[in-house]
């Protein structure tokens, strides 16, 4: 019998920002497939929520509160994490922000706060859990990226200058790890339904606007970026390295 290659049993996955929006999905989607789920966001409350729901579906679901994008924060987080949980196999790196203004007018101190929640946070547990996973031989990392990675809208240049670093912060991180037997990818969503994009969702000129610019016609749902996430999670994407995997409905690949 063949091996499902898309198997996580008894696999750890710790998933930043996750208490809601594409984090949730995305550890909803892993905890389906097998995997132990770990959850983190700032608010203990939203966690604890997130995880009494995906344990009423029967998923085996921790918390691990910590702010993903303070070094100190970070490095006691995953010392609790090895010594309560065990080895870590899967990061996923969603942890992220959002802010629009016209950029001649964007403050300086909303460019360091994107750019520390957004990159830094990657980075930061990127560069935890890879020490363990380097030490073990073995080990996922998935960055979630944007579409902005690769494109951009007036308003948040800010925004798509993280996207962009985050697509080559995973090159930079496959390239350095990948001969320790680590895979480090991204998913690029598109424009899904999220709390973070409710704004626009709730627009109906820019929501008339995406489905006539993007080829499926409509907004994505965020179960929509679960099938990418286990694939680039699993055995099923052991060559695949540096990639990132857009989700999108095809937009960037229309004009």
């Amino acid at each position: 019998m063949m091996k499902n290659l898309f198997d996580l049993s008894g696999r750890l996955a710790l998933v930043t920002g996750s208490s809601k929006g594409i984090g949730f999905a995305i550890a909803k989607g892993l905890a389906g497939n097998g995997a132990r789920i770990i959850l983190n966001g700032r608010n203990e409350a939203r966690l604890a929520e997130a995880v009494s729901a995906l344990r009423e579906e029967g998923a085996d679901a921790s918390a691990l509160a910590f702010d993903a994008a303070d070094p100190a924060s970070v490095a006691v987080a995953f010392e609790t994490l090895e010594a309560e949980h065990g080895a870590l196999d899967i990061l996923v790196n969603n942890a992220g922000m959002q802010h629009r203004t016209p950029l001649e007018d964007f403050p300086y101190e909303r460019w360091c706060e994107l750019f520390r929640v957004n990159v830094d946070s990657a980075f930061l547990a990127g560069q935890a859990a890879a020490r363990g996973m380097i030490a073990r031989g073995r080990g996922k990392i998935v960055n979630i990226g944007s579409v902005q990675s690769e494109l951009a809208r007036p308003g948040i240049a800010p925004y798509t200058a993280t996207k962009g670093a985050i697509r080559n912060l995973t090159r930079g991180m496959a390239t350095d790890w990948a001969k320790h037997g680590i895979q480090v990818n991204a998913i690029a969503p598109g424009y899904f339904r999220t709390e973070l994009n409710q704004a626009l969702v709730d627009n109906a000129e820019f929501s008339a606007w995406l489905a006539k610019r993007t080829p499926s016609g409509r907004w994505g749902e965020v179960e929509e970026l679960v099938g990418a996430a286990i694939f680039l999670c699993s055995d099923a994407s052991s060559f695949v390295n540096g990639h990132t995997l857009y989700v999108d409905g095809g937009i960037t690949a229309s004009i």
